[in-house]
């Protein structure tokens, strides 16, 4: 049972990030990497303050960041703003690895799981929530293809 618990203590989570301009949402797993689940939504700007803060008391052994596409597979608008993004994340946490998930229709299916869990019309025009739950449904998607 000793060596259990040793097993256990060492695991660490996966972090997603739906980056966006304005607003990164954020979700992230258990320790078993089991479950995921929308931690908050983070003000960009302040985004690695935030990570970095976070890594400090939980370890974290990957990144999932959504990769937006459009409709023909190429890559949208966005993907611009998120590169960069993805170099700072890789410099500021070289030891963290990063992958990419598919984030079509993340936002839509945020916001029908909104309507779908009896959110009133006032919360479901709560932007912030839109991303966290966009980065869980991320998160979600990579847990399912692993």
């Amino acid at each position: 049972m000793n060596t259990f618990n040793n097993y256990v203590n060492i695991l660490a989570r996966i972090l997603a990030l739906d980056y966006g301009k304005i607003r990164t949402g954020i979700a992230v797993t258990d320790e078993l990497q089991i479950i995921a689940s929308g931690l908050t939504t983070v003000d960009t700007k302040k985004i690695f303050s935030f990570l970095t803060n976070y890594l400090k008391v939980e370890k974290v052994e990957l990144f999932v960041v959504g990769e937006p596409k459009q409709m023909n597979n190429t890559a949208s608008e966005s993907e611009q703003l998120i590169r960069p993004f993805i170099e700072k994340l890789q410099q500021t946490f070289p030891k963290i690895p990063v992958k990419r998930v598919d984030e079509r229709f993340t936002s839509k299916m945020a916001f029908q799981s909104m309507i779908d869990s009896g959110l009133k019309k006032k919360q479901r025009q709560n932007k912030a929530l839109i991303d966290e739950i966009s980065a869980t449904i991320i998160l979600q998607t990579y847990l399912q293809q692993k």
